[in-house]
Parts: C-alpha cells; structure tokens; sequence
C-alpha cells in the first residue's frame, strides 16, 4: 500500500524575470520557489510580468482552473506608458482583435486618482492577452501585475516570497470549480 502524497497548493508572488516553465533554465519558477516536492504552476505568468502564480502537485486542479472551457476570472493591475482614455476602457471591455483572435469582453475600470493605471478581469489566459491589447490602441504595458486568481488574492505577499493556501481558500477553490463544471 501506498500513501498519496500530501496535496500542495502555493501561492507565489513571482517577480518579473522568473519565468512560468519546470524546464531547466536560468530562472524558472521552480529553482525559483525551491520547494522540495514536486509542484507545477497553474498557468502562466509572462516573463515581464509579476504578481500572483499558483502552484501545485494535484493535476486535475491545474486543468480545472487553466482549461479555458471554464472561464476562470484573473484579476491584474496595468500600468500604461500613456493617460487612459474612456474610448479605450469602453473598447478594451467591450473585445478586442488582436489579430489571430477577438478576445472575451471583460470587467475593466480605471484605478482611482491615477492617469495611467487600470483594473481589469479578463476570463480568458491568451498568449500576452493584456499587452497585445493594450498594443492594439497603441498603448504599451509599463508594469502588468497579477492580483487574483479565482478567490485567491494576493494581498500582501511581497514580490518572491510565496505562501502556502489557507484551509478556507482550498475549500473555497474546490467549491467554485465544481459549480464550473
């Protein structure tokens, strides 16, 4: 008989520079967390961008919460090279075509107080979704911060520093993938 191994699930506040692969390479997000079991990111974080980044060892999760079938919400935090403009808001939430593809229309608002800064949540995990939207109103991403996945907040996890879930937010987690399914 064997014994199951012991489910991990990690929040990371990955830095710019690491990079979202188990490849090895400088600067990979597992040489990077140093944890001693083997865990697997949930999705991915560009390599220019920051914030928050699960990781675990149970697989099914993994494909629950990163299978766009399943439209998870991911919340950032965009800093912009110019002033928004409200046309840009309206358009951003309303899809974007960013060439291969017209992306899902999204919730997105300008942060408080601020020129060039927003908030938007976007259910769907393209390839530099956010920059190549951004891009396409000829806007250029300055910093492009992660702040939620799901229920799971970053809240104040400094940047290389990870955490492990707490009891409530697993069951929080499991409770939002089953009703997604």
């Amino acid at each position: 008989m064997t014994d199951e191994p012991k489910l991990i699930y990690i929040a990371y506040n990955k830095p710019v520079g690491i990079v979202c692969t188990t490849e090895k390479i400088a600067g990979n997000i597992i040489d990077a967390i140093k944890h001693p079991q083997h865990i697997l990111p949930v999705g991915r974080l560009d390599k220019d961008s920051e914030g928050l980044i699960l990781l675990t060892n149970n697989g099914v999760v993994i494909n629950q919460i990163i299978h766009p079938d399943f439209e998870h919400e991911k919340e950032y935090i965009v800093t912009l090279n110019l002033p928004l403009r409200n046309q840009f808001l309206k358009q951003m939430a309303e899809g974007v075509n960013i060439g291969d593809v017209t992306t899902k229309p999204c919730k997105i608002k300008a942060e408080p107080n601020t020129r060039r800064l927003f908030r938007i949540t976007i259910k769907q995990g393209l390839n530099r979704q956010i920059r190549r939207m951004c891009n396409t109103f000829n806007y250029q991403v300055i910093k492009l911060q992660r702040i939620r996945v799901m229920n799971i907040k970053l809240d104040k996890l400094k940047i290389g520093e990870w955490r492990y879930l707490s009891e409530d937010e697993i069951s929080e987690l499991f409770s939002l993938l089953i009703r997604n399914q």
